[in-house]
């Protein structure tokens, strides 16, 4: 396998290939991007048609299905073909910073001290999964769509509401970090 394939790729290739995905939007006639969008087309093509909201024509919009396919085959290609074996490069004072609060900063995505298996179950645990899980759907519902399709393609399209939007989602989750994640994490 090509090394370049299995590391991570700069921000000098990743970004302008990101950055790319919308012209190649507005070129093939689509003007949104987004992984909650998705969603409802899902549920339209899968539940009964008597629900107003999912009375459309969803096959129109079948490129976003497509489109989620491909995240999830990618996704799957990229934790088992073309795994890493390194672990993750976490900053120092980021790691300092968790472990003050606990939180042990393994090099793993995900650290097993909040996401693991047996905290599934606790007090901190109901917050981050349930609550949080609901929080998300919400938001994103509430803000017409989810920090992907705001902050790559709204804010490409200069559209006013992804601008608020974004605001939204950086305030939220710095508000998040500092202030609630610390109170979580000593349940």
């Amino acid at each position: 396998m090509p090394e370049f394939i299995l590391k991570p790729w700069p921000w000098y290739i990743a970004g302008p290939l990101l950055g790319l995905s919308v012209p190649l939007l507005l070129l093939t006639g689509n003007k949104s991007l987004g992984i909650s969008s998705s969603l409802r087309h899902i549920c339209a093509a899968c539940l009964p048609a008597g629900v107003p909201f999912f009375k459309y024509n969803w096959r129109r919009e079948m490129w976003n299905l497509m489109f989620v396919a491909g995240i999830l085959a990618g996704a799957a290609l990229a934790s088992t073909v073309f795994a890493n074996p390194e672990p993750v490069a976490v900053n120092p004072q980021t790691m300092e910073d968790l472990s003050v609060l606990g939180v042990e900063a393994t090099g793993n995505l995900m650290p097993e001290s909040i996401f693991g298996a047996e905290n599934i179950m606790s007090v901190s645990g109901l917050i981050f999964f349930v609550i949080g899980g609901f929080l998300v759907g919400f938001g994103t519902r509430y803000a017409g769509g989810c920090t992907s399709g705001h902050t790559i393609n709204g804010l490409s399209n200069l559209q006013w509401p992804s601008l608020i939007a974004t605001i939204g989602f950086m305030a939220g989750g710095f508000i998040t970090t500092h202030l609630f994640l610390p109170w979580i994490l000593s349940l």
